[in-house]
């Protein structure tokens, strides 16, 4: 075949799985295990995720299409109400579905609250039961999780795993693949990921935001890319270097400061910690402009979600 689809065998399959579960489950670092390459940002925060990012598995027999949805929780904003509306678009149109829950809490309300939910598309789509961060729990909380999660549904399969450790991401990868339809490749071999670049980039500088800031900081914390261009008059024996000016949006005054730091040092440490990862993404350098502006109660305001890109 042309247009980077290689040729696959009669019996290939290709679709779509989600993991959903509770904020902070591990669904991202699952989904960057199984692609093999860092797709969606994580973080010890809950809700880090706010889109539904797609990530692309290309194996000789099947191309699985990864989509690491936000955490599905009690909303307590038109934010929170509306990221739990990404989660049940996704899962409505999938193929299959994993419900993440960490090897390390307990399963509890928030859990049950997940699966009431999951039994409405459990009979057209099969659901499997992963029991995520077994590398940082005693086999016997692995074993007391494994019989907690079969208790809450009947799954199409229980099993435990580590994106971490890799242990038995490879098993999971063939559980998923399984269960896709017999089809051509949706996406063009070697692509790992449909979102755009300005996409990607907002949620590395958000993600380095995110680190070591504590209570509603997190929630209040959104990126705009406002340019992403070629920097002009560069001499022509140097690399090439990118251009990035990006606005870090918080809530009040008080953020502001915080984000900023003292003399600018915090800022300037989120602008190092993301540019690195930015050149690794992009395989370029780049100059990373970043600028904190205060949006008042955007969580709550439709109009500055919607131009947050909500």
């Amino acid at each position: 075949m042309t247009d980077g689809f290689a040729s696959v065998p009669d019996d290939f399959r290709s679709g779509f799985a989600c993991f959903v579960g509770r904020p902070n489950a591990g669904k991202s670092t699952l989904t960057n295990a199984l692609i093999g390459s860092k797709i969606a940002i994580t973080s010890s925060r809950p809700q880090t995720t706010r889109h539904a990012i797609r990530g692309i598995l290309h194996r000789p027999d099947a191309q699985l299409v990864v989509v690491d949805t936000p955490g599905l929780h009690k909303p307590r904003t038109l934010l929170g109400s509306r990221l739990n509306d990404v989660v049940r678009e996704t899962w409505a149109e999938v193929d299959v579905i994993g419900f993440c829950v960490p090897a390390d809490a307990p399963v509890g309300r928030g859990d049950e609250f997940i699966v009431n939910e999951l039994r409405s598309v459990a009979g057209r789509t099969p659901v499997l039961g992963i029991v995520t961060k077994t590398d940082i729990a005693r086999p016997e909380q692995i074993a007391e999780r494994l019989t907690q999660l079969s208790g809450l549904m009947d799954f199409a399969e229980v099993l435990p795993c580590s994106a971490v450790d890799g242990f038995q991401v490879d098993l999971l990868s063939d559980l998923l693949v399984a269960r896709l339809p017999e089809g051509p490749p949706l996406y063009p071999d070697g692509e790992l990921t449909d979102e755009p670049e300005e996409t990607l980039v907002a949620e590395l500088i958000r993600e380095a935001a995110l680190e070591g800031v504590r209570d509603e900081m997190p929630h209040s914390i959104a990126v705009v890319i406002e340019e992403m261009v070629p920097r002009e008059g560069r001499h022509e024996k140097a690399a090439p270097m990118l251009n990035i000016h990006a606005s870090i949006y918080v809530e009040r005054q008080s953020q502001k400061g915080i984000m900023i730091g003292k003399g600018g040092e915090r800022l300037r440490q989120v602008g190092t910690d993301s540019r690195r990862q930015i050149e690794a993404l992009l395989g370029t350098k780049v100059f990373l402009d970043l600028h904190v502006k205060i949006a008042k109660d955007w969580q709550r305001d439709p109009r500055q979600l919607r131009k947050l890109g909500f």
